[in-house]
């Protein structure tokens, strides 16, 4: 599968970055409130065991407490001992990945929600590429491939689409792509991917990498122009 191919070209660079840090750096603050880099690090392991329970048939978690309080005991390791488990959590994910399986099946994952199989391998190359940005070390949005950042524009607006509270909004990205999400009653999936345009209450225009960090909550829109209205609030992923 393709997607296992991009899992594991990311996981080396993120693999890479972490190996530049050392133990003070990986106890300074990341881009994520109230985690250091560790924690942030620490996550991207345990999610990588999360992800091989889900395509082997087991809880992602064992409760959403168990997986917090498993960040916060591998966060304040040492470098080596992160490095380790980075790449030893990959190495798991990347095994399951690549047994024969059924990728048609549906799986389940963190607090019900239920996916496609084929969706796991893409779902984990979102958790490595963010968390490489959100370490704070010179990866940027910008540096992200342009078939994951449409991707994963593509895939939050779908979850957006039809939240309670959110109007209708038009995403006009600087290529010419219009992607509706929101209140968006009537609008195939389909439509949303190839750029359906309509009326909307609200329209946010901008580069692709800055209408991402919006949607994924690492930037907060001030690069974006906003039309019929303040820029929404968007729900936390």
């Amino acid at each position: 599968m393709r997607d296992l191919a991009s899992v594991r070209d990311a996981t080396e660079r993120l693999l890479a970055a972490a190996a530049a840090l050392d133990n003070v750096s990986m106890a300074e603050p990341s881009r994520l409130p109230g985690w250091t880099r560790g924690h942030v690090l620490a996550h991207v392991a345990r999610n990588a065991d999360a992800l091989v329970n889900v395509l082997a048939g087991r809880p992602m978690y064992v409760s959403g407490e168990a997986r917090d309080a498993d960040i916060e005991r591998d966060a304040p390791r040492a470098m080596e001992v992160q490095l380790a488990d980075l790449r030893e959590s990959a190495a798991r994910f990347q095994e399951e990945g690549d047994r024969p399986a059924d990728w048609s099946r549906t799986v389940e994952l963190r607090n019900g929600v239920k996916d496609a199989a084929a969706n796991v391998p893409f779902r984990r190359w979102i958790e490595v590429e963010l968390h490489h940005v959100d370490l704070g070390v010179g990866y940027e949005l910008e540096d992200l491939s342009a078939e994951f950042t449409q991707r994963e524009i593509n895939f939050l607006v779908n979850r957006f689409r039809n939240h309670p509270g959110l109007p209708a909004v038009d995403i006009r990205q600087d290529d010419g792509r219009v992607l509706a999400t929101g209140a968006v009653e009537g609008v195939t999936l389909e439509q949303i991917e190839q750029g359906h345009e309509r009326t909307a209450d609200v329209t946010v225009s901008g580069r692709q990498a800055d209408l991402l960090g919006w949607l994924a909550g690492r930037r907060d829109g001030a690069a974006l122009t906003v039309g019929g209205g303040p820029l929404p609030a968007l729900p936390p992923l």
